[in-house]
């Protein structure tokens, strides 16, 4: 780095970054785990939407922490931000810039850096009996104290460990010399993070870069292939030292924004509703509904059950600062990817569903390129829930037509569990003793109460109070609570 761009970084960070409310340190190393550090010496199941499952009764909260594999053919559709060009930052010099604007500057510088590092593969054994050893991936590290970039290589355990927060230490190797890192969170290309310290500095996490696997190759263990010919991608996964509350309302206008383009590109091409027969489909899902999905989605339940808002937040910050990029590399137990979660199990699937069921949308007939690009999976989306639709009972159709929002709760719980949820939600509702045209928008819990979420919320006396939802899907419970609160912060 040349003196100028030093000097350019000093003003950035000093002038904008000194005010950050929190710092890796604080918050993420409570949570992380301790990783082993090499001698120097050495060389160098989100469920299926539209499918339920009788077993998910006794399903616990869902977990997004272990992750599954991200198919070769999505790496290979990686997305590259624009370089900036030197003339942005002289400009930078005669304007301060807002916090949002340094991070993502830094962001992106990180993004070229590690554009060029290559990674390094180890194996073990000799011959038939050899074995490539882990999987490595590289951090893009900044030093505030000294105004300069390290990059750090470790290398993670391959295959990826079943790993939960609090478990046992994932059994990682740190190939930096000098560099200690804390597990913070994940195993997976989408959320895999680590907390970087050197001499007592907490380093900052602006980038990463993860090899994806030809899964082909790793069945038929011929190991070197699966280096050879392995996509690297440069993907930061959420990290505090990026969050910023611009982010987050940007993340919001985003999505928003982005659910409505998907809305009129429905109405330009006059598709029509199989659920609503002579309305059109893009009358039929309000743009607040469908983008809560996109949030819902990659917001682990246990996150929200302990942080509410500051979970969605999280979420909303990646939306805001990287676009069309965040969750593209989102892969769920179940095999689910994007940012809206469909699966495609055996390649005829959900996805190919509305590919067949919704022809005039143009769904991107492509399961991994249509899956992660998110102006088509709201497409997507906003199709299942009209499939959906159609096939519930009549009394639903027209409590969910006339409060679209409200009762937005019954193709949600379609979406994420399938028709049985619907059925079953459909029963507990008229167990609690609420009508439709009762229910109401989640409000503010009374102080003192005793009810314990989650919960639907109704009309009574005029106040509207909550109620809780009585047991018979955990997961399908929580993916309503967190629809109901989302759902607040675009209405």
């Amino acid at each position: 780095m040349s003196a100028i761009r030093r000097a350019i970084q000093a003003f950035l960070v000093l002038s904008a970054l000194t005010s950050a409310a929190c710092t890796t340190q604080e918050s993420l190393s409570e949570e992380g785990e301790a990783v082993s550090v090499e001698p120097e010496t050495t060389a160098p199941e989100a469920a299926e939407p539209g499918s339920g499952s009788p077993d998910e009764a006794v399903k616990g909260p869902e977990d997004k922490t272990e992750e599954g594999e991200v198919p070769l053919a999505v790496a290979e559709t990686e997305h590259r931000e624009e370089k900036h060009s030197g003339n942005e930052i002289a400009e930078v010099i005669v304007q301060a810039r807002a916090r949002h604007e340094v991070i993502h500057d830094l962001v992106a510088e990180a993004q070229t850096l590690l554009r060029d590092v290559q990674l390094q593969y180890y194996y073990t054994g000799k011959g038939k009996r050899e074995v490539l050893r882990g999987r490595p991936v590289a951090f893009a590290l900044w030093s505030e104290t000294k105004m300069e970039w390290t990059v750090a290589h470790i290398e993670i355990p391959r295959p990826p460990v079943k790993w939960k927060p609090g478990g046992k230490p994932m059994p990682v190797v740190v190939r930096t010399p000098g560099i200690t890192a804390l597990h913070v969170k994940g195993t997976g290309a989408e959320r895999l993070m680590f907390s970087f310290s050197r001499n007592g500095e907490q380093l900052k996490v602006y980038g990463r870069k993860f090899p994806v696997f030809d899964s082909d190759l790793l069945k038929k263990k011929r190991w070197r292939e699966v280096a050879s010919t392995a996509k690297p991608i440069v993907y930061l996964p959420f990290t505090e030292d990026t969050l910023d509350p611009l982010f987050v309302s940007g993340g919001k206008d985003f999505l928003l924004s982005t659910a409505r383009r998907a809305i009129e590109d429905l109405r330009q091409a006059k598709v029509p509703s199989a659920a609503y027969p002579g309305e059109m489909l893009a009358d039929i899902v309000p743009p607040e509904v469908i983008t809560t999905l996109a949030v819902i989605e990659q917001t682990d339940d246990r996150d929200f059950v302990e942080n509410k808002e500051t979970a969605f937040n999280e979420v909303l910050s990646q939306y805001g600062l990287k676009r069309e990029e965040a969750y593209r590399y989102s892969v769920s137990r179940a095999a689910a990817i994007g940012p809206m979660q469909f699966t495609n199990r055996k390649k005829n699937g959900t996805y190919s569903l509305v590919v067949r069921r919704c022809p005039g949308a143009k769904i991107e007939p492509n399961f991994e390129r249509g899956a992660t690009d998110l102006l088509n999976a709201m497409k997507a989306a906003i199709c299942l829930f009209d499939i959906e639709l159609a096939q519930m009972a009549p009394d639903i159709r027209l409590a969910y037509h006339d409060n679209m929002k409200v009762l937005g709760i019954f193709p949600v719980a379609a979406y994420n569990g399938g028709p049985k949820n619907v059925k079953k939600l459909d029963r507990v509702i008229k167990r609690m003793g609420v009508e439709f045209q009762d229910l109401r928008a989640a409000g503010e819990e009374p102080e003192g109460s005793q009810v314990t979420c989650p919960c639907l919320w109704k009309e009574l006396d005029g106040d509207v109070v909550p109620v809780p939802i009585p047991r018979y899907n955990n997961e399908n419970r929580w993916y309503i609570e967190k629809y109901q609160s989302i759902l607040s912060v675009f209405d």
